[in-house]
């Protein structure tokens, strides 16, 4: 049987097809549950879904976002854009050490998401989606990024600042490039 209603109009399918796609993508360890964090973000951007969901997925991009804490690429993509089922490894001092996080895009369907899980060597275990949305006077960008880790009772307290703090500069980033001109330099 199709996954879609018959009477479904193209919009509800498309609709369909994504949630479909977000919930193909593997799921949290079990453990994790009861102490999974969750930040949400909606950033506005007065550009096309296309331009936005593109820059989202750049690794230069993503590299001029981090720059304050020196993130590297240490395997995969070193440039250019990240596409299904691409995996990278990155590299940055978070909290004066230095620790590498392995993103895989486990969801996509552009313009609309993407879903990135990640393994890092410290007991995290994060996950990502991204939305983009039309909106009246460009896009909505929607961010729902899960975490959990080793140190549940310190993950509100010093992870999630941090890790919001570092999903808005990246968000900023996109706005400012998808924005300006700047983007014709990261899409060719």
């Amino acid at each position: 049987m199709s996954p879609f209603r018959q009477n479904a109009t193209p919009h509800s399918r498309l609709q369909q097809t994504i949630e479909a796609a977000a919930r193909s993508a593997p799921a949290k360890p079990a453990s994790a549950e009861s102490r999974v964090n969750l930040i949400q973000l909606q950033t506005l951007i007065a550009a096309p879904p296309e331009r936005c969901f593109d820059l989202s997925l750049s690794v230069d991009i993503h590299l001029a976002s981090t720059a304050k804490t020196g993130e590297r690429v240490v395997s995969g993509p070193t440039a250019g854009l990240l596409g299904p089922g691409d995996t990278i490894t990155w590299e940055a001092r978070h909290f004066g050490l230095r620790r590498r996080l392995t993103v895989k895009i486990t969801a996509y369907v552009r313009p609309r998401m993407f879903a990135t899980k990640c393994s890092a060597a410290h007991s995290v275990a994060l996950r990502h989606d991204h939305w983009f949305e039309p909106h009246e006077h460009g896009t909505r960008l929607r961010d729902e990024f899960e975490f959990a880790s080793a140190l549940a009772p310190l993950d509100a307290l010093v992870l999630k600042p941090h890790l919001r703090r570092l999903l808005l500069t990246r968000n900023d980033t996109i706005r400012r490039v998808a924005e300006g001109t700047d983007w014709r330099r990261y899409l060719t």
